[in-house]
């Protein structure tokens, strides 16, 4: 059976047709060849979010983004249609979150699934909860106005402290600030000078330092050995004569609390005490008198002895 060039012609628009039919599709998000199902999902703004942009769950690929048209009931919502594949489950109340997925400002939207307060399975026509994940840019805008108060608020107290620094600094307080530095580097070269001397004389009396050591050391040994010649039995009858005086001081001091012998009776009986010391006054009474007249008890003559 021949076909006429007509027959050849149809056919080939038809196979055109259907493929600008199927290529328009997949560019839009569909693919007539696989089976998914569709959801919508609601969200104010959707910033840098276009058709065929990938739809996660759990940082894998499930589906994309089908349609994006405002909500004919309020213009200031906006319907978002994703396809999922069909093996994909997860619970109609799961939260589909629109986030960035770089810097340079791609969207995605990222299915969280809610396992604990529902277990209904999301079938296909159902409405997902839509919630908008800041971004990097939507986290700077909230933060520079803080950041701005901030730093206006540290350039005031800088100016506040430059004034105060030149009120301090004036002319009086910068000399006195030289002459403190002067005086502090001239304490400087002094401690150095000294240090220096005292290498020199560290180094000019090694010999002398080294000697002083040595008989330090030996002085160390000869005690050490002195010691070690004292064995526990010199010690124990060292420690016995000790105590063998102890006990005569003790029975000397009782004899003497005691008035017991002679020094017992001179150091506790008062009337011997003013005894010896009216002895004393009338002997130095006698010793002046014969002082002052020694004729009195003295008295010599070459012709023979006067009768007073």
């Amino acid at each position: 059976m021949k076909f006429t060039k007509e027959i050849k012609i149809g056919v080939l628009a038809l196979l055109g047709l259907a493929m600008s039919i199927f290529s328009y599709n997949y560019l839009k998000g569909i693919n007539l060849f696989e089976k998914n199902r569709k959801f919508t999902i609601m969200y104010e703004k959707v910033d840098g979010l276009s058709v065929s942009n990938p739809v996660t769950m759990n940082g894998f690929k499930i589906g994309k983004v089908q349609k994006i048209n405002f909500n004919p009931n309020n213009l200031k919502e906006l319907f978002v249609d994703i396809v999922i594949d069909n093996d994909v489950v997860f619970p109609k109340t799961s939260i589909a979150e629109l986030y960035e997925t770089g810097l340079i400002g791609g969207k995605a939207i990222a299915i969280i699934p809610d396992y604990k307060n529902d277990s209904t399975i999301a079938v296909d026509g159902d409405v997902l909860n839509g919630v908008i994940k800041p971004g990097l840019t939507e986290l700077v805008n909230q933060i520079l106005p803080q950041v701005q108060l901030q730093i206006e608020a540290v350039m005031e107290n800088a100016e506040i402290v430059l004034q105060n620094i030149n009120t301090l600094f004036d002319d009086e307080t910068k000399i006195i600030l030289k002459s403190s530095i002067e005086d502090f580097s001239n304490l400087t070269n002094s401690l150095s000078e000294t240090s220096n001397e005292i290498s020199n004389l560290i180094a000019n009396n090694s010999e002398n330092l080294t000697n002083s050591l040595v008989d330090l050391r030996s002085a160390s040994y000869n005690i050490k050995r002195i010691t070690d010649s004292l064995n526990s039995d010199d010690i124990n009858s060292i420690t016995t004569s000790l105590n063998s005086l102890v006990n005569n001081l003790n029975s000397i001091t009782i004899s003497l609390k005691n008035s017991e012998g002679t020094a017992g009776k001179l150091i506790n009986d008062k009337s011997i005490y003013d005894n010896l010391n009216n002895a004393t006054n009338q002997l130095n009474q006698l010793i002046e008198d014969i002082k002052l007249n020694p004729n009195r008890y003295i008295n010599f003559s070459v012709f023979g002895k006067k009768n007073k």
